[in-house]
């Protein structure tokens, strides 16, 4: 399963907003408002959990700075990533495109496909607001 974001218009640099994303305290930010839980479980890894929902744990796997960040799950229970491709408009702007990739049976998908979908495009308009 593929999910895309809505592309955020960022008013940083393309290598500040790697840096940004590359720092997983910094999702904390970007996190909705149905937010009940963040917690930073090691250096480069954050624990989340949203209203209704069960905890996940994530992690910063990859970083091509500065037009790539990657987060993946820590658990092999749900394997999934989210890519943040960066592009820089100019010195000062940069456009973010978040892109979900995950291997789930066809059950599990069409749970996780609508509140999955409205968390990356969550993150993006919050990302907008930096």
């Amino acid at each position: 399963m593929i999910l895309n974001s809505t592309t955020a218009t960022v008013n940083k640099s393309a290598s500040d907003m790697c840096a940004f994303l590359a720092d997983a305290k910094n999702f904390e930010q970007l996190m909705p408002d149905n937010i009940s839980k963040f917690e930073m479980i090691r250096e480069n890894g954050f624990l989340f959990a949203l209203s209704g929902m069960p905890e996940i744990a994530l992690e910063v796997k990859e970083v091509e700075a500065p037009n790539k960040v990657v987060l993946g799950a820590i658990s092999d229970k749900i394997p999934f990533n989210l890519t943040a491709d960066i592009v820089e408009v100019d010195d000062e702007t940069c456009e973010v495109d978040l892109e979900f990739t995950g291997k789930f049976n066809m059950m599990m998908k069409m749970m996780v496909k609508g509140p999955v979908s409205k968390f990356i495009d969550t993150l993006s308009e919050n990302m907008e607001g930096l």
